[in-house]
């Protein structure tokens, strides 16, 4: 008998804005920038495969960073949180501010923030609208902007993000507000994300907190056996091997093996059905799947496959629809990885790091007042892997590469160091992603 499914996965991001003691900076009546029309002639559509396209590549920069900064760790964060969070970041700013997020972001394909903004509202109602709590597949993504009650919110700001901005009063009670986000923030992520701020992260100099909170489930559409996780060997970087509840699944996947990655892929799709059904292929039909990217088991073979990923930003979106539809026999280890990264250090290896000076132009935000600048943006981010929930996957160093087809059922068994990638097709936006190196102490 098959085990139910429900997998889960949430991420909170937060950025703190304290007030400056600079000498005020020149703003504008305009809200999003000098002129808040429309300046070219992209429709919706492509303005929205524009900004995703942008993202994507954000998406494999910032993994490569986090492994950089973080080699021997299993990562897990989302992507599409952090890149939310810099996009209402980008519309408060300015100046230099205002270029720095433009080219990080990816967004030199338009000069106007009204652009970028129109297809940012319709991407996200077209993401988040299509799940519902009732459905196999849940997704929601909800962003915040906490200022202090004592700012001068600018008026066109209110007018455009009218359901976003929340009033606290940091000056009176800092500590009662911080609990009142980490409550905001367990309710969103379904109980997921507890105890983001630690005591003392909430000032009555914090003028603005900027969050995103997503929360993923998702059920298999071939479901693991739960009868047969059996206790496998798990073997890490630097000859540590470890014993880890290896799952267990054969059925019809789509999978590749990739020359110009050097890894072998594999997508397990979820059901938007709920229904076990085998026999269908993977693939884009599927409007979302899970992606397991697995190198082969050898020395800096787990870097090399991220800075590869970081440098082809097109290979992605190719991948996704590269795979062969055959039989396979699926292992993967359960597993838990609840993470909290400073996203500071990342985005300065991704040259960004004068978002944080106190020199950032973030005048947009406020009606012509003390200026506000970040110091910090913080990520949490938690997912579940068993035989009821998320994140499937691997390839085994015995296939060599070639595109001829082994015989029939591949061996697709996750025994040592993979990446991991949830995608949405309909958007061709990566939702959360990591990488397991070890079994989690």
């Amino acid at each position: 008998m098959r085990a139910s499914c429900a997998s889960r996965a949430g991420a909170i991001l937060l950025v703190l804005g304290l007030v400056g003691m600079l000498a005020p900076q020149t703003t504008h009546s305009q809200c999003l920038s000098d002129d808040d029309k429309k300046s070219d002639t992209l429709n919706a559509k492509q303005s929205h495969e524009r900004l995703y396209k942008g993202e994507s590549i954000f998406t494999l920069q910032l993994l490569d960073a986090i492994n950089t900064a973080t080699p021997n760790e299993n990562i897990f964060f989302s992507p599409y949180s952090l890149y939310n969070v810099l996009l209402m970041m980008y519309f408060g700013a300015r100046g230099n501010t205002d270029k720095l997020l433009r080219n990080g972001l990816n967004l030199q394909w338009t000069d106007s923030k009204a652009t970028v903004q129109e297809a940012y509202d319709g991407a996200r109602r077209s993401l988040v609208g299509r799940f519902s709590e009732n459905s196999a597949i849940g997704f929601s993504s909800v962003d915040k902007l906490f200022f202090g009650s004592h700012v001068p919110i600018a008026s066109c700001m209110r007018e455009k993000f009218t359901e976003a901005i929340e009033l606290l009063d940091y000056v009176k009670d800092p500590e009662g507000q911080r609990v009142y986000i980490n409550r905001w923030v367990e309710n969103v992520t379904r109980g997921q994300i507890k105890d983001l701020l630690i005591p003392g992260a909430i000032t009555q100099n914090t003028q603005l907190a900027i969050a995103n909170a997503a929360y993923f489930k998702g059920s298999w559409q071939t479901k693991f056996k739960a009868g047969e996780t059996k206790k496998e060997i798990f073997y890490s970087y630097g000859g540590q091997q470890d014993f880890v509840d290896m799952m267990h699944v054969e059925g019809t996947f789509s999978h590749a093996a990739n020359e110009e990655l050097g890894c072998h892929i594999l997508e397990l799709p979820y059901s938007f059905g709920g229904q076990d059904d085998d026999s269908n292929s993977a693939g884009s039909m599927n409007q979302v799947s899970m992606f397991v990217f697995l190198p082969p088991y050898e020395p800096d073979a787990l870097s090399k496959l991220l800075a590869r990923l970081a440098a082809n930003t097109d290979v992605l979106h190719q991948v996704v629809n590269d795979g062969i539809s055959r039989k396979v026999d699926v292992k993967l280890p359960k597993f838990s990885i609840e993470k909290q990264v400073e996203m500071k250090p990342v985005l300065e290896r991704l040259g960004m790091g004068q978002l944080f000076d106190q020199s950032a132009n973030f005048t947009g935000f406020t009606a012509g007042q003390e200026p506000i600048w970040f110091d910090e943006i913080l990520q949490k981010s938690k997912i579940e892997v068993n035989e009821e929930g998320s994140v499937a996957a691997s390839a085994t160093v015995a296939f060599s590469f070639r595109s001829s087809r082994p015989a029939d059922p591949a061996m697709f068994h996750c025994n040592h160091p993979f990446v991991f990638v949830i995608y949405d097709f309909t958007s061709r936006s990566v939702l959360f992603n990591g990488v397991y190196r070890q079994p989690e102490k």
